[in-house]
């Protein structure tokens, strides 16, 4: 275990590094913790859940958690991966109780079931043109139309930019049906939006 850094400047810490010096008690490496991922988690579980609200209190939910849990961290995984993988598991369980949700908005069109999409991050991005928003209101529709084990992998991997092993870890999942599920996603994804496109 890496030793606590008082005098370190954290920001130069990997998380791994931060984590393990919050476990031996600097309160400062759970500070920056959550300096570093607050915006992460929150543009990820607001694609996940569709509101703002329910976002915040997940977030904030999952920082409660990393700091009441702190000490089940350990080497064998990414601190990427634990701290998305309690926000998932937060998220989905807000989603169970509200039985509803809302989906993400994209501007790329999907070409090839076989490639990773690069789906830009708008989420906070208000200068879009019209086509944009044109798109993005029938992509959403089209998203609330593909199934939550679908659209939970798709954020992960085209979105969050996750490799299918870290996928895997995340979900519990194994890495066939990871690798399967993702490819359904986005062939229902490519059916559902190929009149859009022929239309642009």
């Amino acid at each position: 275990m890496v030793p606590s850094k008082e005098g370190a400047e954290l920001n130069k810490l990997t998380d791994e590094e931060l984590i393990f010096s919050f476990q031996d008690g600097n309160e400062k490496a759970y500070t920056e913790i959550v300096t570093r991922y607050k915006d992460k988690l929150t543009n990820f579980v607001y694609r996940y859940v569709g509101s703002y609200d329910d976002s915040d209190d997940i977030v904030q939910d999952t920082f409660v958690k990393v700091y009441v849990s702190k000490h089940l961290y350990k080497e064998v995984a990414k601190f990427s991966t634990w701290i998305y993988t309690i926000a998932i598991n937060l998220a989905k369980t807000k989603i169970s109780k509200k039985q509803k949700y809302k989906t993400f908005s994209i501007s790329d069109a999907y070409e090839d079931e076989d490639k990773d999409f690069d789906i830009p991050d708008d989420s906070y991005t208000p200068d879009v043109d019209a086509n944009s928003k044109f798109l993005s209101v029938h992509i959403q529709k089209a998203l609330d139309q593909i199934s939550e084990s679908y659209r939970e992998l798709v954020i992960l991997r085209d979105i969050e930019d996750y490799s299918y092993e870290e996928i895997a870890e995340m979900t519990g999942l194994p890495m066939g049906t990871v690798k399967s599920r993702i490819n359904r996603g986005r062939e229902k994804l490519q059916e559902l939006l190929k009149d859009i496109y022929k239309e642009e």
